[in-house]
């Protein structure tokens, strides 16, 4: 899933690539990506686009104070094409959601396109007049690179939600998803089962300079890439994400893994949870 780091990176790049072009003609190869119909999305024909932002994740594109957001959910991504083919995609075929042709100020015509892998679509596309109304913008937290260090802890008191899930809430904290809070925990060497309002001082502070460190590398890392690099980067930079059964890079322990049904996480005993073997709840099920 892209995360804050990978979705700063493609706002920037459409700030460099995509600002200062005029909206054409409008694809829509998956009618479930539209999650509006009034304004439609033919209203953004015609339009100059004059910016690109981050919303936690989702991305935004003004054009000329209309905003099309897009939320790129799991397997969702935007490329980018410089010789777009002008046939109509065929509705429904292949991993296309959405493609938008422009017209560039150096008289090129490139498009850039919404695309979503395997046959679960969660891609999501909004046309509005303020990104806000938006109702997964309208319920976000704050930004997680927007906090001091005393808001941050604000956020953890009292809070009996583990760390992997407060991390990663949405309404609580916007921006990290899954694979960056595995980064960060195991940076800030803290397990994912951690009562949040349970931290001491120095434990607050470690996790939130983890934070910080680990999302503003990654975007320093992706920002200035092209579009279709961006995967290979983010994974390039994860340490125990996505890397069961080898060894944590820190104490060379074997990075372990806890499964449920649709997800899964990763963390290094040794530096994490003092050794112990967290309860993988896909086995334990299996077991029973």
């Amino acid at each position: 899933m892209p995360e804050l780091p990978e979705v700063e990176a493609l706002a920037v790049f459409l700030r460099e690539h995509a600002v200062g072009s005029v909206v054409g003609r409008i694809d829509v190869a998956a009618l479930s990506v539209l999650q509006t119909a009034d304004p439609p999305i033919t209203a953004l024909q015609g339009r100059d686009i004059t910016g690109a932002s981050r919303f936690g994740k989702f991305l935004a594109i003004d054009c000329s104070g209309l905003h099309l957001i897009t939320h790129l959910s799991r397997a969702g991504w935007l490329r980018w094409l410089d010789e777009p083919s002008q046939a109509p995609p065929k509705l429904g075929r292949g991993p296309l959601a959405l493609r938008v042709h422009l017209f560039a100020p150096d008289a090129t015509t490139p498009a850039f396109d919404l695309t979503e892998a395997g046959t679960k679509k969660r891609l999501a596309v909004w046309v509005v007049d303020d990104p806000q109304t938006v109702p997964g913008i309208a319920r976000l937290g704050p930004d997680a690179l927007a906090l001091t260090r005393d808001e941050f802890a604000a956020l953890l008191t009292d809070s009996t939600s583990r760390l992997k899930t407060l991390l990663t809430d949405q309404k609580v904290l916007a921006g990290i998803g899954n694979a960056y809070s595995d980064e960060i925990l195991h940076v800030a060497q803290q397990s994912p089962f951690a009562t949040a309002g349970k931290l001491t001082d120095d434990e607050v502070t470690a996790l939130y300079g983890s934070m910080r460190s680990v999302l503003t590398d990654a975007v320093t890392r992706s920002v200035g890439q092209d579009a279709a690099r961006l995967k290979g980067e983010k994974r390039s930079g994860l340490r125990v994400h996505g890397r069961t059964g080898e060894p944590c890079p820190v104490c060379g322990d074997t990075v372990r893994e806890v499964s449920y049904t649709d997800r899964s996480f990763q963390y290094c005993p040794t530096c994490q949870t003092g050794g112990k073997v967290l309860a993988d709840r896909r086995m334990s099920r299996l077991l029973k």
